[in-house]
């Protein structure tokens, strides 16, 4: 009968399951919500939201209530059967997404029968209770070698006993602590479920009243013996139907069965003992409201007296004292409700990680660093969009590239002449470019052409620059100069002034001819040009005392190429 029960079970679990996987879960709470967070929390929340802590308050979630009805099954001495109704109440309230605690309070009836003769019956108070004059077995005790206690047959006082067939009713009540275990809230692949697993384990009290079905509607005592046991010849169910048809056949269960007597506690009249469950159970989500729960659950009492019965018999016909306890099993299926205002779902139902996965996706209180783009050579445009590395100081376009007005290939922070047309170029290194000019008249040499001077073939020579009191070359002074030097190459009949200036003092005219002395030597030593194709001039007015000016030299010009210096013994820095 026990398999019945289980494939009722499995039944309805199949059933719903397809349903509870159906389920779509709402969003979860939003973790923002202050009224949603109780007061002795709220210091937690507020250095959540203003980012001094990194987690949030826990909310304040609902209590469940549930109520459920099932089957309950005693394991003893006696086969069980199935008896209707037992009833369930519980409340339920979480202390953290995993564990919760539950108090629960379940009413249930359990019966049994056997389907084989008891011969030793009168080792069962329940049994010769009922059977008043009719007479009863003297027995005698002994203890067995491994320490059992065994009562056999004695002499016969009275009137020889037929043989009985057990039989029980008992009614279980019983109060409990259960602290329970959810096992699937936690999830990495999805925000929620429509079901929930979880275990269980608690402890708690059983009261329970077993009666025995001993007399029958004319309160006599049942005649067994024109039943013949269930074996290989009879069945059960051929077995049973024979004890329905006895004549006084009926199911009052009048008999109280054994107890433990005034020697246990009793709680109402009943025998009181303390019990501890263990179970598992699963519940589908009909709302965020209701849901429906199937649960397992197995009771045990240290007490052999559930089913009234605490003698197995030996074929041989022994009663033996058995020293294993009964236990009861429980399966349900009930309806729950969760209850509560300004309360997010009870937190089994919550998936810790929402909120994690939630801000990472779409971030609302993360305190994201501002974001540094490197620029290596300080242009304005990032190094992931730069296709060149500029020099410092020079414009480019969006793509970080130097800008080239004219187009002559010479970058405008480098271009001397910043619009060169195009029928003069190409242009040399400073972007300057050699423009044909027309000849006035036929008399001109190339008819049409007249002969450039220097300063057209030199073009706009560059300034050298000096650091305050120092007459040292500069590395982008030795670059300027190069490029000097190659367009007096090119052209060998050009000579070029070289001019300092200031000389309001002896420093500073001392220093204005170390400039100009310092450009020469350079072009002379290092760049191999002769010393006769320049034009000392130093402290001069209306430049800067820091800056050498070159410029070609016009036709018929001439100058000192050397020049004496002014205060050769002043102290120089």
């Amino acid at each position: 009968m026990a398999s019945k029960k289980y494939l009722l079970l499995a039944g309805m679990f199949c059933l719903l399951a397809s349903y509870g996987y159906s389920q779509r879960v709402g969003a979860s709470y939003d973790v923002k919500d202050s009224s949603l967070v109780p007061s002795k929390r709220m210091p937690q929340h507020t250095e959540f939201l203003n980012g001094t802590y990194n987690f949030p308050a826990k909310p304040r979630n609902q209590w469940e209530i549930g109520i459920k009805a099932g089957l309950l099954n005693v394991s003893g001495d006696i086969p069980s059967q199935l008896a209707f109704p037992s009833l369930g109440l519980h409340v339920r309230k979480a202390f953290g997404y995993i564990f919760s605690l539950r108090a629960e309070y379940m009413y249930g009836t359990g019966k049994g029968r056997t389907f084989n003769q008891a011969n030793n019956f009168w080792n069962n108070p329940a049994w010769t209770r009922s059977l008043g004059s009719q007479g009863y077995f003297a027995p005698t005790r002994q203890i067995s070698a491994n320490g059992d206690l065994q009562i056999s047959n004695g002499t016969s006082l009275g009137t020889t006993l037929e043989p009985v067939y057990y039989n029980y009713k008992t009614h279980i009540q019983d109060l409990s602590i259960q602290g329970i275990v959810t096992l699937n809230n936690i999830r990495f692949h999805k925000a929620k479920t429509g079901f929930n697993f979880y275990g269980f384990a608690g402890v708690g009290g059983t009261v329970y009243d077993t009666k025995v079905n001993a007399l029958g509607s004319d309160n006599k005592k049942y005649n067994f013996a024109s039943i013949t046991p269930a074996n290989a010849y009879k069945s059960r169910r051929d077995t049973y139907k024979a004890i329905k048809d006895l004549p006084n056949w009926d199911k009052s269960y009048e008999t109280d069965a054994e107890n433990q007597g005034p020697r246990r506690p009793k709680l109402f009249g009943n025998t009181f003992k303390p019990s501890g469950t263990v179970g598992v159970g699963v519940a589908f989500k009909l709302s965020n409201r209701l849901n429906l729960a199937i649960e397992d659950r197995q009771t045990f009492v240290k007490d052999d007296l559930l089913d009234g019965q605490r003698w197995q018999e030996h074929a041989w016909g022994d009663a033996v004292l058995t020293r294993d306890f009964d236990s009861y099993n429980f399966a349900s299926i009930g309806l729950n409700i969760n209850l509560g205002a300004k309360a997010v779902e009870p937190l089994w139902w919550l998936n810790p990680l929402d909120y994690a996965y939630s801000e990472i996706r779409n971030p609302r209180l993360m305190r994201l660093p501002k974001p540094v783009l490197p620029d290596s050579d300080g242009d304005g445009i990032t190094d992931q969009f730069d296709q060149e590395q500029t020099p410092q100081g020079c414009p480019v376009d969006s793509h970080g590239v130097s800008k080239d007005t004219d187009g002559d290939g010479v970058p405008d922070c480098k271009d001397k002449e910043l619009i060169t047309p195009t029928y003069c170029q190409p242009v040399d290194a400073d972007g300057i470019g050699k423009c044909p000019v027309p000849c006035p008249d036929s008399t001109c040499p190339g008819w049409g052409i007249r002969q450039q001077s220097c300063a057209d073939k030199l073009g706009a020579l560059p300034s050298v620059a000096f650091k305050t009191g120092s007459n040292k070359l500069s590395d982008d002074a030795k670059a300027v100069l190069a490029s000097v030097a190659s367009r007096m190459r090119n052209n060998p009949d050009c000579k070029v002034v070289v001019v300092g200036y200031c000389s309001s003092n002896k420093k500073e005219q001392q220093l204005s001819w170390d400039h100009v002395n310092a450009v020469i030597n350079y072009m002379v030593e290092k760049e191999g040009l002769s010393v006769d194709r320049f034009i000392f001039q130093y402290g001069q007015e209306g430049g800067d005392c820091n800056t050498v000016d070159l410029r070609a030299a016009g036709e018929g010009e001439e100058g000192p190429n050397t020049v004496p210096a002014p205060h050769p013994n002043l102290r120089k820095n």
